[in-house]
């Protein structure tokens, strides 16, 4: 569990971390390096969900050896379906990482969502939808691992 009292935004507990893979923990299929460590460090305080449509059919592979669970979507809106997946988990509980467009609704759902603008971008919708706007997975992540950072980022 993670908890932490933001001034002028209220207490904090997260329960779940959720991530969009391709293009936010990975670069053409690829994970990034230090997301590894990252993720399961995390997993130490937060359960760890990964929901993907795998673009590059890579995403199982690449996520070997993180504490994590790995959720491939299937058919259309994939929006509405990790939408959904957040709201199952208790959206107040969660806090998720996401790029792009189908991640907008994950991003806005959850209690804390983090843009990520790795490599692959972020669209304007998944930026407009989340609380904070980072330029990497490291530094999204990071904010969970340095509280103080998301603190200060957050406050009003």
């Amino acid at each position: 569990m993670f908890e932490l009292d933001i001034p002028g935004f209220g207490f904090v507990r997260l329960e779940h971390l959720v991530s969009d893979f391709t293009g936010t923990l990975s670069v053409d299929g690829k994970l990034l390096p230090g997301v590894r460590e990252r993720l399961n460090k995390i997993a130490e305080f937060l359960n760890v969900h990964i929901l993907t449509a795998d673009t590059f059919g890579k995403a199982r592979e690449e996520l070997k050896g993180i504490n994590c669970e790995i959720h491939i979507l299937e058919g259309e809106n994939h929006d509405i379906q990790k939408e959904d997946y957040v709201e199952m988990l208790d959206a107040e509980r969660v806090v998720a990482l996401g790029n792009g467009n189908n991640d907008r609704r994950m991003l806005k759902a959850a209690r804390i969502g983090i843009a990520v603008s790795e490599g692959e971008g972020c669209s304007v919708d998944a930026i407009m939808s989340a609380n904070i706007h980072v330029r990497s997975a490291l530094d999204g992540l990071g904010l969970l691992l340095n509280p103080k950072r998301l603190k200060a980022t957050m406050r009003f």
